[in-house]
């Protein structure tokens, strides 16, 4: 097992190298977090003692189980990917060192509330919502600015950038593009909110083309996830 996860992880990054270095880039400006979801807590330890170490989670009750029985794992970075409830905002940055999905004014409010006195400063990303579905995660590219704004007036919050999932029907490079246009706009707020958290397994090398700085990686890493009853 851990001789294949160490083969699959050694592709991806060469992957990741490959496509950085088309695109002018230098691979050690992107961090690749590894998605391991539906997976247990012990694929997390094999993939710190590869030197992993930012892992991904889209379900704040999974997180808080992970973090629970692994979160102790030196150097360990937590990113909260899914889709975040308001009345589960304290959970979430207890457990999270970044949250990418950051959509709301009502959200943003709610993780700076749940700051304790021993609390670090959340990382956090605006999501965007690159279709015209409005039942998808995500703030519109005409809220962006706002959203930004707000997000960057909650002291307990830092502000670092942008992040969103490519829609099914289109090429993925055009909507990274319209992705990196949103990250100006957060820039235009916050200069040193430059992230952009955008590729997963099938279109990372679009996503780095169009300046991705962290990529959400899953199966190609991990492997198949385990079914869920």
């Amino acid at each position: 097992m851990d001789d294949q996860l160490a083969e699959r992880l050694a592709s991806v990054d060469a992957r990741i190298a490959e496509a950085a270095r088309a695109a002018g880039r230098e691979p050690s400006e992107i961090t690749r977090i590894v998605v391991t979801k539906f997976h247990p807590a012990s694929l997390v330890e094999a993939l710190h003692a590869l030197g992993v170490r930012d892992v991904g989670e889209n379900r704040q009750q999974e997180l808080t189980a992970k973090t629970s029985e692994v979160g102790s794992l030196e150097g360990l970075a937590w990113h909260f990917i899914g889709q975040a409830q308001t009345n589960k905002a304290r959970a979430v940055r207890e457990a999270a060192s970044v949250v990418h999905s950051l959509d709301r004014a009502r959200l943003a409010d709610a993780l700076d509330a749940a700051e304790h006195p021993e609390s670090d400063v959340l990382d956090v990303l605006v999501q965007i919502n690159l279709t015209d579905d409005t039942g998808r995660g995500g703030v519109a590219l005409d809220g962006v600015s706002a959203l930004a704004e707000h997000v960057a007036g909650r002291p307990s919050l830092r502000l670092r950038g942008v992040m969103a999932v490519a829609p099914l029907d289109e090429e993925p490079a055009r909507a990274f593009e319209r992705l990196a246009k949103a990250s100006e706009d957060v820039l235009a707020v916050a200069p040193d909110a430059g992230w952009i958290s955008a590729g997963m397994t099938a279109d990372f090398p679009e996503a780095i083309s169009m300046g991705a700085t962290h990529l959400r990686i899953g199966s190609a890493i991990t492997g198949p996830r385990p079914t869920r009853g």
